[in-house]
Protein backbone atom coordinates (compact mmCIF):
# COMPACT_ATOMS: atom_id res chain seq x y z
CA UNK A 1 0.00 0.00 0.00
CA UNK A 2 3.22 2.31 0.74
CA UNK A 3 4.24 1.27 -2.48
CA UNK A 4 1.32 2.41 -4.47
CA UNK A 5 0.73 5.23 -2.66
CA UNK A 6 3.96 6.88 -3.23
CA UNK A 7 3.48 5.79 -6.67
CA UNK A 8 0.74 7.81 -7.10
CA UNK A 9 2.34 10.57 -5.74
CA UNK A 10 5.22 10.66 -7.83
CA UNK A 11 2.53 10.46 -10.75
CA UNK A 12 0.49 13.42 -9.56
CA UNK A 13 3.58 15.64 -9.63
CA UNK A 14 4.03 14.90 -13.15
CA UNK A 15 7.25 14.25 -15.63
CA UNK A 16 9.67 15.61 -13.94
CA UNK A 17 13.13 14.89 -15.39
CA UNK A 18 11.75 15.47 -18.35
CA UNK A 19 10.85 19.03 -17.37
CA UNK A 20 14.05 19.50 -15.61
CA UNK A 21 15.96 18.25 -18.69
CA UNK A 22 14.15 20.80 -21.18
CA UNK A 23 14.28 23.68 -18.51
CA UNK A 24 18.32 22.94 -18.16
CA UNK A 25 18.56 22.98 -22.35
CA UNK A 26 16.80 26.44 -22.16
CA UNK A 27 18.51 27.61 -19.72
CA UNK A 28 22.01 26.70 -20.84
CA UNK A 29 20.89 27.92 -24.36
CA UNK A 30 19.79 31.30 -23.36
CA UNK A 31 23.43 31.79 -21.14
CA UNK A 32 25.41 30.95 -24.05
CA UNK A 33 26.27 32.50 -27.42
CA UNK A 34 23.78 30.75 -29.64
CA UNK A 35 20.90 32.58 -28.41
CA UNK A 36 22.18 35.93 -29.04
CA UNK A 37 20.58 37.24 -25.41
CA UNK A 38 23.65 37.48 -23.73
CA UNK A 39 26.03 40.63 -24.11
CA UNK A 40 29.06 38.84 -22.43
CA UNK A 41 29.83 37.36 -25.92
CA UNK A 42 29.37 40.71 -27.83
CA UNK A 43 28.08 40.98 -30.69
CA UNK A 44 28.69 40.67 -34.75
CA UNK A 45 32.26 39.06 -35.62
CA UNK A 46 33.07 38.79 -31.43
CA UNK A 47 30.04 36.88 -31.45
CA UNK A 48 30.64 34.28 -33.88
CA UNK A 49 34.36 34.00 -32.45
CA UNK A 50 33.08 33.67 -29.11
CA UNK A 51 30.42 30.91 -30.44
CA UNK A 52 32.89 28.73 -31.92
CA UNK A 53 35.32 28.67 -28.93
CA UNK A 54 32.06 28.32 -26.61
CA UNK A 55 31.31 25.12 -29.15
CA UNK A 56 34.67 23.45 -29.05
CA UNK A 57 34.95 23.92 -24.99
CA UNK A 58 31.76 22.00 -24.64
CA UNK A 59 30.67 20.14 -27.62
CA UNK A 60 32.29 16.67 -29.06
CA UNK A 61 35.18 17.99 -31.93
CA UNK A 62 35.78 14.06 -33.24
CA UNK A 63 39.56 13.68 -33.50
CA UNK A 64 40.09 15.07 -30.08
CA UNK A 65 37.81 12.37 -28.33
CA UNK A 66 39.89 9.90 -28.69
CA UNK A 67 43.20 11.41 -28.67
CA UNK A 68 42.91 14.58 -26.53
CA UNK A 69 42.95 14.99 -23.26
CA UNK A 70 40.45 12.85 -20.31
CA UNK A 71 38.75 16.15 -20.19
CA UNK A 72 37.70 15.22 -23.99
CA UNK A 73 35.73 12.26 -22.38
CA UNK A 74 33.30 14.79 -21.02
CA UNK A 75 32.13 16.21 -24.00
CA UNK A 76 29.86 13.89 -24.90
CA UNK A 77 27.78 14.65 -21.21
CA UNK A 78 28.11 18.42 -21.49
CA UNK A 79 27.00 18.50 -25.44
CA UNK A 80 23.81 16.91 -24.13
CA UNK A 81 23.19 20.57 -23.05
CA UNK A 82 24.03 22.91 -26.17
CA UNK A 83 22.32 23.40 -29.03
CA UNK A 84 23.26 25.64 -32.11
CA UNK A 85 20.44 27.43 -32.90
CA UNK A 86 16.95 28.89 -31.65
CA UNK A 87 15.77 26.09 -33.89
CA UNK A 88 17.98 23.50 -32.90
CA UNK A 89 16.84 23.71 -29.42
CA UNK A 90 12.83 24.38 -30.08
CA UNK A 91 12.97 21.16 -32.26
CA UNK A 92 14.85 19.06 -29.69
CA UNK A 93 12.93 20.12 -26.57
CA UNK A 94 9.32 19.64 -28.95
CA UNK A 95 10.36 15.77 -29.35
CA UNK A 96 11.26 15.63 -25.66
CA UNK A 97 8.28 17.44 -24.50
CA UNK A 98 5.95 15.23 -26.69
CA UNK A 99 7.77 11.52 -25.81
CA UNK A 100 9.47 12.01 -22.83
CA UNK A 101 6.74 12.18 -20.35
CA UNK A 102 5.07 8.82 -21.02
CA UNK A 103 8.54 7.07 -21.39
CA UNK A 104 9.87 8.50 -17.69
CA UNK A 105 6.18 7.33 -16.15
CA UNK A 106 7.11 3.74 -17.56
CA UNK A 107 10.88 3.66 -16.64
CA UNK A 108 9.98 6.02 -13.40
CA UNK A 109 12.39 8.76 -12.71
CA UNK A 110 15.89 7.90 -11.59
CA UNK A 111 16.14 4.94 -14.19
CA UNK A 112 14.81 7.13 -16.68
CA UNK A 113 17.37 9.73 -16.26
CA UNK A 114 19.84 7.42 -16.27
CA UNK A 115 18.92 6.12 -19.33
CA UNK A 116 18.54 9.76 -21.23
CA UNK A 117 21.78 10.27 -19.67
CA UNK A 118 23.67 7.01 -20.70
CA UNK A 119 21.64 6.80 -24.21
CA UNK A 120 22.64 9.78 -25.36
CA UNK A 121 26.49 9.89 -24.12
CA UNK A 122 26.98 6.68 -26.15
CA UNK A 123 24.98 8.04 -29.48
CA UNK A 124 27.51 11.31 -29.26
CA UNK A 125 30.49 8.71 -29.04
CA UNK A 126 29.63 6.19 -31.82
CA UNK A 127 29.29 9.21 -34.01
CA UNK A 128 32.71 10.39 -32.91
CA UNK A 129 34.34 7.21 -33.07
CA UNK A 130 32.59 6.63 -36.90
CA UNK A 131 33.84 9.95 -37.78
CA UNK A 132 36.97 9.96 -35.95
CA UNK A 133 38.97 12.47 -38.25
CA UNK A 134 36.32 15.09 -38.27
CA UNK A 135 37.01 18.55 -36.57
CA UNK A 136 33.61 19.44 -36.78
CA UNK A 137 32.08 20.20 -33.49
CA UNK A 138 28.59 18.35 -32.98
CA UNK A 139 26.10 19.62 -30.22
CA UNK A 140 22.25 19.18 -28.85
CA UNK A 141 20.75 16.71 -26.99
CA UNK A 142 19.30 14.86 -30.55
CA UNK A 143 21.02 11.19 -29.62
CA UNK A 144 19.57 11.21 -26.56
CA UNK A 145 15.70 11.95 -27.64
CA UNK A 146 16.35 9.92 -30.55
CA UNK A 147 16.86 6.84 -27.32
CA UNK A 148 13.26 8.00 -26.07
CA UNK A 149 11.68 7.63 -29.31
CA UNK A 150 13.02 3.86 -29.95
CA UNK A 151 11.69 3.11 -26.13
CA UNK A 152 8.59 4.77 -26.63
CA UNK A 153 8.24 2.68 -29.91
CA UNK A 154 8.97 -0.76 -27.65
CA UNK A 155 6.57 0.52 -24.29
CA UNK A 156 3.92 2.49 -26.23
CA UNK A 157 3.22 1.23 -29.62
CA UNK A 158 -0.24 2.09 -29.66
CA UNK A 159 -0.15 5.62 -28.20
CA UNK A 160 -1.79 7.79 -30.39
CA UNK A 161 0.80 11.39 -31.27
CA UNK A 162 0.08 14.30 -33.19
CA UNK A 163 2.03 15.04 -36.53
CA UNK A 164 2.20 17.85 -39.00
CA UNK A 165 3.84 16.64 -42.58
CA UNK A 166 4.92 19.17 -45.16
CA UNK A 167 3.58 17.53 -47.58
CA UNK A 168 0.05 17.91 -46.69
CA UNK A 169 0.47 21.34 -45.72
CA UNK A 170 1.32 20.48 -42.26
CA UNK A 171 -2.46 19.47 -41.66
CA UNK A 172 -2.00 17.99 -37.62
CA UNK A 173 -2.92 14.48 -38.05
CA UNK A 174 -2.94 11.74 -34.93
CA UNK A 175 -1.47 8.12 -36.00
CA UNK A 176 -0.25 5.29 -33.52
CA UNK A 177 3.33 6.27 -32.32
CA UNK A 178 4.54 3.13 -33.97
CA UNK A 179 3.86 4.28 -37.99
CA UNK A 180 5.41 7.84 -36.53
CA UNK A 181 8.24 6.72 -35.17
CA UNK A 182 8.93 3.88 -38.02
CA UNK A 183 8.82 6.77 -40.38
CA UNK A 184 10.93 9.41 -38.89
CA UNK A 185 13.61 6.45 -38.50
CA UNK A 186 13.19 5.25 -42.11
CA UNK A 187 13.69 9.27 -42.95
CA UNK A 188 16.91 9.42 -40.64
CA UNK A 189 18.30 6.15 -42.16
CA UNK A 190 17.71 7.86 -45.57
CA UNK A 191 19.55 11.15 -44.42
CA UNK A 192 22.49 9.04 -42.97
CA UNK A 193 23.21 7.70 -46.13
CA UNK A 194 22.75 11.02 -48.56
CA UNK A 195 24.71 12.90 -46.06
CA UNK A 196 28.42 14.15 -46.67
CA UNK A 197 31.25 14.67 -44.72
CA UNK A 198 30.32 18.79 -44.11
CA UNK A 199 28.45 20.46 -41.62
CA UNK A 200 25.06 19.30 -40.93
CA UNK A 201 22.75 17.10 -38.70
CA UNK A 202 24.38 14.00 -37.19
CA UNK A 203 21.74 11.47 -37.81
CA UNK A 204 24.33 8.24 -37.54
CA UNK A 205 24.00 10.07 -33.88
CA UNK A 206 20.10 9.83 -34.32
CA UNK A 207 20.33 5.66 -35.87
CA UNK A 208 22.30 5.12 -32.89
CA UNK A 209 20.51 6.99 -30.10
CA UNK A 210 17.40 5.43 -31.24
CA UNK A 211 18.67 1.74 -31.72
CA UNK A 212 20.19 1.88 -28.48
CA UNK A 213 16.84 3.15 -27.23
CA UNK A 214 14.17 0.49 -28.42
CA UNK A 215 16.93 -2.31 -27.59
CA UNK A 216 17.21 -1.03 -23.79
CA UNK A 217 13.33 -0.98 -22.99
CA UNK A 218 12.81 -4.40 -24.76
CA UNK A 219 15.53 -5.98 -22.25
CA UNK A 220 14.33 -4.26 -19.31
CA UNK A 221 10.81 -3.88 -20.01
CA UNK A 222 9.26 -6.04 -22.39
CA UNK A 223 7.98 -8.61 -19.72
CA UNK A 224 6.39 -5.70 -17.29
CA UNK A 225 4.97 -3.72 -20.30
CA UNK A 226 2.33 -6.82 -21.07
CA UNK A 227 0.72 -6.40 -17.64
CA UNK A 228 0.96 -2.90 -17.05
CA UNK A 229 -2.59 -0.89 -17.80
CA UNK A 230 -2.54 0.76 -21.27
CA UNK A 231 -0.71 4.07 -20.97
CA UNK A 232 -2.91 6.92 -21.85
CA UNK A 233 -2.63 7.96 -25.01
CA UNK A 234 -0.54 11.76 -25.81
CA UNK A 235 -2.87 14.63 -25.48
CA UNK A 236 -5.65 12.72 -23.84
CA UNK A 237 -6.62 10.67 -27.05
CA UNK A 238 -7.94 6.83 -26.07
CA UNK A 239 -5.87 3.70 -27.01
CA UNK A 240 -6.87 2.74 -31.09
Amino acid sequence: MIVRWQAVREAARGPVVTHALIAGCCVVFLLGPASGLNPAYGTGEALLSSGTGYFRRWGVVPDELFTGTPRAWLTPLTALFVHGSWLHLLGNMLFLYVFGAMTEERMGRPAFLFFYICTGYLALAAYAAANAGSSQTLVGASGAISAVLGAFLCLLPRARVTSLFPFLFFLPLRFPAWIVLLFWFALQWVAAHRADSGPGVAYLAHLVGFSLGFVYAWGRYRRTTRVRRPATATEGDSQP
